[in-house]
């Protein structure tokens, strides 16, 4: 199934607006309350009923520790995080578990960030060179999706198989926030 069509004219929108200049500062919107709000609204099927299917998807460890990330690793880390995240939910096999509304303001949201995001890292880039702990943290973070993904195929999709995928995310919104959190001002 194709994104919907709310989805696709939030995308045009948003790419067809003009540029703007960031300071660049982690804002409160890459930790986004909406996003993780809506996440939890999504809630279909209760956990409780799904504990047979939880598993333990080794979230990376680098993370956890983000004090040691500096600004830029942490910018790079949870863009990749969020285009993980977007890229999960926007898959055919989503739409079939979530209230299509809630699933699409839920998009959108990450959409905005990871627009934000982009136009941080391109300035970023341009100002200094990427450390190499960046491509490690982000290395870590697209083999911990690749491990939802396996899970999610091996449980063929089922609804406890994506309520335990959420909860998951869950986590994963909240240690943006916490990174995010770090280079507030």
């Amino acid at each position: 199934m194709a994104l919907s069509i709310s989805v696709l004219l939030a995308l045009v929108m948003l790419c067809s607006s003009p540029a703007y200049s960031l300071d660049c500062d982690l804002r409160p919107s890459h930790g986004n309350p909406e996003t993780f709000t809506l996440l939890s609204q999504m809630e279909r099927v209760s956990i409780l009923s799904c504990l047979k299917d939880r598993t333990d998807f080794n979230f990376p460890q680098i993370l956890v520790a983000g004090n040691q990330l500096e600004k830029t690793q942490v910018t790079a880390v949870v863009h990749e995080m969020l285009q993980q995240i977007f890229n999960l939910f926007s898959k055919s096999d989503s739409f079939v578990a979530w209230d299509e509304m809630l699933l699409d303001r839920f998009l959108v949201g990450l959409y905005q960030q990871l627009d934000d995001l982009e136009t941080c890292l391109r300035e970023e880039m341009n100002v200094e060179q990427l450390p190499l702990g960046n491509e490690n943290s982000r290395l870590a973070v697209k083999r911990y999706f690749q491990g939802i993904s396996l899970y999610l195929k091996e449980k063929e999709y089922s609804h406890c198989a994506w309520e335990v995928v959420r909860v998951e995310i869950r986590r994963c919104l909240l240690v943006v926030n916490k990174l995010t959190g770090t280079f507030r001002k």
